[in-house]
């Protein structure tokens, strides 16, 4: 899978993490909504600044990062 093109990273904003589009709207903010049951497009009223693109990238790029395997960096003695 490809990386969404919709979420950025910088750490300026948010404490770096993953944002829809240069906006202060994370994806585990995104997430939460979609868990607690709320729709698309009463995510779309709530936040009119984004798209339903926005949504799908914000769920595709949890899921890849749910996926991800840790590698630890030093190995346990």
């Amino acid at each position: 899978m490809e990386r969404p093109t919709r979420i950025t990273l910088n750490p300026q904003v948010m404490g770096g993490k993953p944002c829809i589009r240069q906006t202060r709207v994370t994806v585990g903010t995104v997430v939460g909504l979609r868990a607690a049951g709320h729709s698309t497009e009463e995510i779309l009223r709530a936040y009119p600044y984004l798209e339903e693109e926005d949504l799908r990238d914000a769920l595709a790029y949890a899921a890849w990062r749910a996926e991800e395997i840790d590698v630890p960096l030093v190995q346990p003695t």
